[in-house]
């Protein structure tokens, strides 16, 4: 109780201190701007986390103001970029200051338009919509509603990785709020180019990201939609999948996602096909038009149209939970993931509101290819290993009284289809973070080198752990997010 008491006092203190220092940039419960900051959420589970107050800086050196008084105080903060997570407290805190970047919402360009200047406060479709009329693009995210700073922190595919790399590959310098409140500038070339690789798919761990500059590149109309498919074609269009896998490194211009989807008392799938500039099936993509298909939404459109279709497939306001693995790629082990995961669904069928989808995509030669640019990236992939099957588990419900259903179900897809790969010495260690469950340990999964780098490098610019202690959101150095077992009560 004295602990609770004196965790609450010291909340009080900060709210009330950024109170006075911003008093337009600070929402407390039973407000209609704290309650408009929680609407803000994709999942119910984050949308229900209730912190102390919410704090919007308008500048980042209220970011480092806020950060100081944390340190100051000792009260726990998250940090909120598009709130795209799917668990509790990934980018929101019981108790505590949830710290919402939307102000932070620049998007500029450098005077010959090699650079984008991105704040963390915006989404994709705020960043894609606003460099259109300038004929370029960033590698950023394919759902429109999705913020840039966990998207960037996290690795990052893109509809473009094939071409240019992943979206942490794509940063030209990073400009953070350190855990003493110095703000820098973060580089290949700047003298924490340490700090540059680990930001590289490290998350959260270093600093707040206050400002991406991304590299651009030309871009007007591409080509992009959706095949929809009643499920008895599931084999064919795996095929399809392991084919433009197999030879994605022949025309980096196209994207394929796979969602084996339950609706309906049926399975379906979707296969999501985009190519980077206008066209009419391409051909590393014709076998998906070759198989009967229930509706065709492909045709030439901007980014943003792309992403405001993906945005319809993933509503707010539902239960959620994520879960990865990545695997081989053949055909034996994609068909083994869906028979799981059909199986697996069936035993949940009757949970309301229950929307299953096994998301399957390809981490491609190319793709891997361009993480060894400026250094390369903290994720430890090479393409001695490629192409790979990344699985992407999305499950949405409406009950509380389902959670633990749905993820010991969405835990056994998983444990089952990994155990099979290491069986066959199919299996990846490597954790996607931003597809990865609460109860899944991702950053060891990049590797036990670049673990130890990157424990190493927090400790150097973070010796006190403010970013594993004061910020214990989403995914740290060491140990899931939720531990490693489903609590029954949960």
């Amino acid at each position: 109780m004295v602990i609770k008491e004196t965790r609450e006092r010291t909340d009080e203190q900060k709210c009330a201190t950024l109170n006075v220092v911003y008093p337009d940039s600070v929402a407390y419960p039973n407000t209609s701007q704290y309650n408009l900051e929680e609407a803000g959420y994709w999942s119910a589970q984050q949308e229900e986390t209730d912190p102390f107050c919410f704090f919007e800086p308008p500048s980042n050196t209220a970011v480092a103001v806020a950060l100081l008084l944390s340190r100051l105080t000792q009260c726990p903060f998250a940090v909120k970029s598009g709130g795209h997570a799917a668990f509790s407290g990934a980018s929101n805190i019981e108790g505590g200051i949830t710290i919402n970047f939307a102000k932070l919402n620049e998007v500029t360009l450098s005077s010959n338009k090699s650079l984008a200047y991105v704040g963390p406060g915006n989404t994709w479709y705020d960043v894609y919509t606003q460099l259109q009329p300038e004929g370029v693009q960033v590698i950023g995210g394919r759902v429109a509603a999705i913020g840039v700073g966990g998207l960037t922190l996290g690795g990052g595919v893109s509809f473009f990785s094939g071409e240019y790399g992943w979206a942490c590959d794509n940063v030209y310098n990073y400009q953070v709020v350190t855990a003493n409140g110095e703000i820098i500038d973060v580089n290949y070339d700047s003298e924490y180019s340490d700090l540059y690789w680990a930001l590289r798919g490290g998350g959260n761990n270093f600093g707040l990201v206050t400002r991406f500059d991304l590299y651009t590149f030309p871009q007007g109309l591409m080509w992009g939609g959706a095949l929809t498919y009643y499920g008895n074609y599931t084999n064919d269009i795996l095929k399809a999948l392991l084919y433009y896998g197999e030879n994605a490194p022949s025309d980096p211009k196209a994207a394929v996602i796979v969602a084996v989807a339950y609706a309906e008392g049926q399975f379906v799938v979707v296969a999501d096909l985009e190519y980077t500039v206008p066209t009419y099936e391409p051909a590393i993509l014709q076998d998906f038009f070759t198989i009967p298909h229930i509706s065709d939404t492909t045709t030439n459109q901007t980014l943003a149209d792309i992403t405001l279709e993906f945005n319809a497939s993933n509503p707010s306001g539902f239960r959620e939970t994520y879960w990865t693995a990545t695997y081989a790629l053949n055909m034996e082990m994609l068909q083994y993931i869906v028979e799981v995961y059909e199986n697996e669904t069936l035993t949940i069928a009757d949970v309301p509101g229950l929307v299953p989808a096994c998301v399957l995509q390809i981490i491609t030669t190319d793709e891997v290819s361009h993480m060894s640019k400026n250094g390369g990236n903290a994720l430890g992939l090479t393409t001695d290993e490629t192409p790979l099957l990344l699985l992407n588990l999305a499950f949405w419900w409406e009950d509380e009284s389902d959670d633990y259903r749905v993820l010991v179900a969405n835990q056994n897809i998983v444990d089952k289809t990994v155990a099979y790969a290491q069986s066959n010495g199919w299996y990846n260690e490597y954790l996607y973070m931003n597809y990865a469950s609460q109860f899944q340990d991702v950053v060891p999964s990049y590797g036990s080198a670049n673990h130890a780098r990157l424990v190493q490098i927090a400790q150097k610019y973070d010796p006190t752990g403010v970013f594993q202690t004061l910020q214990p959101g989403y995914f740290k150095l060491n140990g899931a997010p939720g531990g490693t077992t489903i609590p029954t009560d949960i």
